[in-house]
């Protein structure tokens, strides 16, 4: 796990998911997430950091 990512996906999760999965359907899920609340957009980006 890359501390950086982590760190992103806490405080500007479409970043991190962007950096994790590039222009995919994740990282448009977690866009909405993000806009429509915070929280689920932060465990979203999380998930797909730890993931990979």
């Amino acid at each position: 796990m890359d501390i950086i990512r982590i760190i992103l996906a806490i405080f500007l999760p479409p970043v991190a998911a962007f950096l994790s999965v590039g222009l995919t359907l994740h990282f448009w899920i977690n866009l909405v997430l993000c806009l429509m609340f915070f929280l689920p957009g932060v465990i979203h980006a999380l998930w797909l950091v730890v993931k990979k």
